[in-house]
Formats: C-alpha cells, sequence, structure tokens
C-alpha cells in the first residue's frame, strides 16, 4: 500500500520550508505529495462543507492555500521520486484547455509524476465570485476530461460538446504516458458513478472503515454495472483518525483493498514538524509497505 502526504502545501508555502518539507517526505518514504484547492475563501459562507459534523471548513483568512499547480511544479523541481498530485482541483472553475495544457507541462518536466485527483466543489459563494456558473458543474466536470483527455492522446484533435467545443487544434507538450491518471474525489451517489465510468482512482472523504467498506462496494457495484472491472479503479482514503492508531488503521485498510493512504500535513505542523515526519516513515511507512 502506497503512502501519501496529503495538503503538504498547506503547512509549507514558502520556499524554504516548502523544500525542508518535500525533501523530508521523500527520504521518510512517502510515495507522493499532494495539494488542496481553493482559488479565494469568501468572507460569506452560506454552502455546508461535507467533511464536518458542523458544515464550516476549517480554515479561516489566515490559512494559506496555494496555487496546486504552481506549488507542486516546485516539488518536481525539488524532488526525483514523488508523484505530485491534486486532493482535490476544482476542474469546472477552470478552462479545460488551458488545464491540459499545464497538467501535461508539469507532467512533463516531472517525468511522468502527475495525477490528477478533482471534484466538483462545494462552495458557491466561490463559484460566484469566480463568475463560473454553479449549475451543471457535474456535467461540465465530465466532459473537461474527456476534452482533456483527448487533447493529451494525440495532435490534430476536435471535440464538440455542450461546454466544450473547437476544431482541430495541438496542445503540446503532452503528458509522457499519454495521458494523467484521474482520481475522483466525493462520497456522493454522482461522484461514485463518475469515479465508476471515469476514473482512474477514487479518493472520499469518508474516513469511516464500516462506511467506507459501503462506499467501495458501490463504487464497485457502479463500475460492474458498466461492465468494468472495478480492479482498475484505485482506492485512495485519507488516513486521519487512523492516526491514533497507525498500525490498526493500515491492517483494517490493507483489508478493504486500499491502494493507497493520504496522510493530511497537518499531522506534522510545528516547530517539530519535520522529526515527527521523518519518524513516521521509519516507523509507520514500512507496515503500509508490507
Amino acid at each position: 500500500m502506497k503512502v501519501g502526504l496529503a495538503f503538504a502545501a498547506s503547512i509549507a508555502w514558502e520556499r524554504e520550508n516548502s523544500l525542508e518539507l518535500i525533501k523530508t517526505a521523500e527520504t521518510a518514504g512517502f510515495e507522493s505529495v499532494w495539494c488542496g484547492e481553493h482559488v479565494i475563501l469568501p468572507d460569506t459562507i452560506i454552502s455546508k462543507y461535507p467533511y464536518t459534523d458542523d458544515g464550516k471548513i476549517p480554515a479561516t483568512a489566515d490559512t494559506a492555500i496555494p496555487d496546486p499547480l504552481i506549488w507542486l511544479a516546485f516539488a518536481a523541481a525539488a524532488s526525483s521520486t514523488l508523484r505530485l498530485g491534486t486532493c482535490i482541483l476544482i476542474v469546472p472553475q477552470r478552462n479545460p484547455l488551458v488545464l491540459a495544457k499545464e497538467l501535461a507541462t508539469l507532467d512533463r518536466i516531472s517525468g511522468g509524476r502527475v495525477e490528477l485527483g478533482l471534484g466538483v466543489g462545494w462552495l458557491k459563494e466561490e463559484f460566484d465570485a469566480l463568475g463560473v456558473p454553479w449549475e451543471a458543474r457535474g456535467a461540465r466536470n465530465d466532459e473537461y476530461v474527456a476534452a482533456m483527455r483527448a487533447l493529451w492522446r494525440e495532435p490534430h484533435v476536435e471535440f464538440h460538446g455542450k461546454y466544450v467545443d473547437f476544431d482541430k487544434v495541438t496542445c503540446s507538450p503532452r503528458p509522457v504516458n499519454g495521458s494523467i491518471p484521474v482520481i475522483v474525489g466525493g462520497d456522493t451517489d454522482a461522484a461514485l458513478r463518475r469515479a465508476a465510468r471515469h476514473a482512474d482512482g477514487y479518493f472520499p472523504g469518508e474516513g469511516d472503515p464500516k462506511k467506507l467498506a459501503e462506499l467501495i462496494g458501490r463504487l464497485y457495484a457502479e463500475a460492474e454495472k458498466i461492465g468494468r472491472d472495478p480492479a482498475e479503479i484505485k482506492i485512495n482514503i485519507m488516513f486521519g483518525a487512523q492516526m491514533a492508531d497507525p498500525a490498526a488503521g493500515i491492517a483494517e485498510l490493507k483489508a478493504l483493498g486500499v491502494d493507497r493512504i493520504m496522510v493530511p500535513a497537518f499531522f506534522f505542523a510545528g516547530e517539530d514538524g519535520l522529526d515527527r515526519l521523518q519518524q513516521f516513515g521509519d516507523t509507520i511507512i514500512p507496515m503500509a509497505n508490507d
């Protein structure tokens, strides 16, 4: 089972502490680093954050949320083995042709290390501030992904959809391996259907093992319904509550068939954070890798 460091840029966004975090994560045995995304946080938020009991996002005006692709480009140069992922990128907020170019460029300069974790967004007020339609964002997301994959696959591509429409174009460079793995985040029925139909991986926000087992079972059922082998969809799980007993958490998630655990970087914030990160790598990561 692989071990990634989630929300890495949220605890290190200046040059020196980012460099130290990336290098320590790599030497500690982490397989990947991941960044979340919000372009802005509105002062007034009515939308409910889906991953807390009170519906409030655990962030304030002082919480730094660096641009994930720029930070990951820095991480690409500062490391040689770490895979580089977004958890998650809000794809409906972005121009798909520009995003295809950005991701492919990052993939080329990193030697094919990029993974696109995506979601359709929960924060309507952010969409409003950006001037992006909130409605039909799921359908636009799916079409954006289809258009990006077409652009990554070959030159002289045309695409004619409801939300993306262009005659023959070429987007170069293209990804090292002809495409970039897409990981769908979310716990809703729509997210499960999207993962089953379009994703290389699935990343639920849920952390309770019983609920995770139910989500994974529903995902596999959706895949089988359309004739897809569920084993093609890699399972990525946030390793949060399990930090209370990492050994037990790893065993439990292995039993569920989890392919990668994502450890929130917040556990390693503070003055001795890098020491604790290295200690986690020395003592816990080998358990996951066995």
